[in-house]
């Protein structure tokens, strides 16, 4: 299994450039289901949620290859309509499939994702939103059964923001009868992508990025191709890397206004970054003031951003209140950054973190998930000494060879794979 080595190294210098965005990749190639031909897809980041997705489609009886830079799905008639638990335990959003499935082939089933160590993931609005545009439910053994011979619009208010919801019951609407419009829709920049790709297929959406989305439901859609998003959270990692080690780090080949939240609150810590249209630069700051933050949905502070946000006030001067409003144990690097020498006192849902500028020192960790693993990465690199981070099958799920980035960048940092 493999671990990190980081080393506190000083400061990192110079310019790193952002990989395709994992959550806007895994519903993009959930969505090829919709329509039979080869669909291209360039910026798609390597890692292992795009394997596991290549193996659900598989399983179905798409192929999928790499071809140079561009990533190619060929849907022909398809062998199964049932996404099986072994390939769903491993990666919860391969209930995306479930909505392409109900739309193109009128049946799923697809296994119940399961826990999630950050908290509860419940798929009750994507099940009711099916229900609203006609399909019969049922639940048995750990399978989710859906059937429909014609989806038929609707208008569906969602109790809660979901990101998988509103992605599921988008993409299942495009060959629905009629209108569907959805309400209290999650406004997010990777639902955006995948909407703008659905029309480039030939859906008929408008309101994306909005609370209020219509989708105006077609008879087909054909294959096309498209260009993955710049991965807005681990660009802001990246950036959080610079401002930690006191560096000057530009981000390339990303979007600064999917991070305007972000970089609010870094400014507000006393860092001075500057922005174009798909660069961030942060400046070398001697200290910084601790800030308070919630997270929320987008546009607010995005949960995924979380943990690395409180690695940086770890050695912050003064005390920050953290507030998790979306996951209810998004918290478990906490123990780990206190191995470190941060001070922080967490409760259910709020953290307090008492910052201790040049204070942490090198330990064994462990992650316990994916942004857990890059809080603990950005923590060693300016802890005294050597950390062990260990479990990092969880940082290879969501970022594409973080320690050639960060070596590039001057940091000290290699992988270890044990036996």
């Amino acid at each position: 299994m493999d671990k990190m080595v980081v080393m506190g190294n000083g400061p990192l210098q110079g310019t790193v450039a952002t990989s395709g965005a994992k959550n806007a990749a895994l519903p993009l190639l959930f969505s090829t289901l919709l329509a039979e031909g080869e669909h291209v897809f360039t910026n798609v980041p390597k890692l292992k949620d795009i394997e596991s997705t290549a193996a659900l489609l598989e399983s179905l009886g798409c192929t999928t290859r790499w071809d140079g830079d561009k990533f190619r799905v060929n849907v022909t008639r398809l062998q199964s309509y049932e996404a099986s638990y072994d390939l769903v335990r491993k990666m919860r959003a391969s209930f995306l499939c479930m909505g392409p499935l109900l739309a193109k082939y009128g049946e799923a089933v697809v296994s119940q994702p399961g826990g999630c160590a950050i908290g509860s993931r419940p798929i009750d609005l994507h099940l009711e939103g099916f229900k609203a545009l006609g399909a019969e439910i049922s639940q048995k053994e750990g399978y989710v059964q859906a059937n429909a011979k014609k989806l038929k619009g609707s208008t569906f208010l969602f109790e809660t923001v979901t990101v998988g919801g509103t992605e599921n019951i988008m993409m299942a609407a495009t060959l629905a009868e009629g209108r569907t419009i959805l309400e209290n829709a999650a406004k997010e920049p990777e639902i955006v992508d995948l909407a703008e790709y659905l029309i480039k297929m030939g859906a008929k959406i408008s309101g994306h990025g909005t609370s209020v989305i219509t989708i105006d439901g077609v008879e087909k859609l054909k294959p096309a191709e498209h260009s993955i998003m710049p991965d807005r959270i681990e660009a802001g990692t990246l950036l959080i890397a610079g401002a930690i080690t006191h560096g000057q780090v530009t981000v390339e080949k990303c979007v600064p206004a999917h991070l305007e939240a972000l970089i609010s609150k870094m400014r507000e810590a006393g860092f001075k970054i500057d922005t174009t249209k798909d660069t961030m630069t942060v400046y070398k700051t001697d200290a910084w003031d601790a800030v308070d933050i919630t997270t929320a949905p987008h546009p607010m502070f995005p949960t995924d951003l979380q943990a690395q946000f409180m690695a940086l006030m770890t050695v912050a001067r003064g005390t920050s209140v953290i507030s998790e409003t979306v996951f209810e144990n998004r918290f478990m690097h906490v123990q780990e950054l206190i191995r470190l020498g941060a001070d922080i006192v967490p409760k259910t849902r709020v953290a307090v973190v008492h910052g201790r500028p040049g204070q942490l020192t090198g330990a064994p960790v462990m992650a316990t998930d994916l942004r857990a693993s890059a809080s603990l990465v950005l923590a060693g690199l300016v802890a005294g000494g050597e950390t062990v981070v260990n479990r990092i099958y969880h940082l290879d799920r969501g970022y594409e060879k973080l320690e050639d980035k960060l070596s590039a960048l001057g940091a000290k940092i290699r992988r270890v794979t044990e036996e």
